[in-house]
């Protein structure tokens, strides 16, 4: 039973480090919202239009797998409360966590990803308006 609560222990640390994580990254997209609609305002040609509305789409798309991905934590937190604890520990908690874990994985890299383009869109685009003045 000692190895069974210890088990659920770190299984909810990860769970509760992982929404953290993810109402961060839900405010930061918030944030690179509101950049992008500032820098909107400002003259594009149409590629630049054209890659205003393609981070504006995959923000949208990236909050709704962010949503969806706090959603799975929070029935995961709720199962680990609901745990039998004389029960011996099978695979279905640890096969559960693992792919929630390879989610949050590949969640990462693409958001990161995403964050480094936009980033780059911006100074490219700083680097423009400085060329024009």
């Amino acid at each position: 039973m000692q190895a069974k609560v210890m088990y659920l222990s770190d299984l909810k640390f990860n769970l509760e480090t992982w929404r953290r994580e993810l109402r961060f990254h839900y405010d930061e997209m918030d944030t690179f919202q509101q950049k992008l609609e500032e820098t909107a305002t400002r003259s594009f040609d149409q590629n630049g239009q054209k890659n205003l509305e393609n981070f504006q789409n995959r923000i949208m798309i990236e909050k709704a797998a962010i949503a969806k991905l706090k959603h799975r934590c929070k029935n995961k937190l709720r199962n680990i409360h609901l745990a039998d604890y004389n029960e011996n520990i099978d695979g279905r908690l640890l096969n559960e966590q693992g792919t929630l874990q390879e989610d949050m994985r590949t969640y990462l890299k693409l958001h990161y990803d995403l964050k480094e383009e936009m980033m780059d869109f911006f100074t490219q685009h700083l680097l423009e308006q400085q060329a024009t003045n």
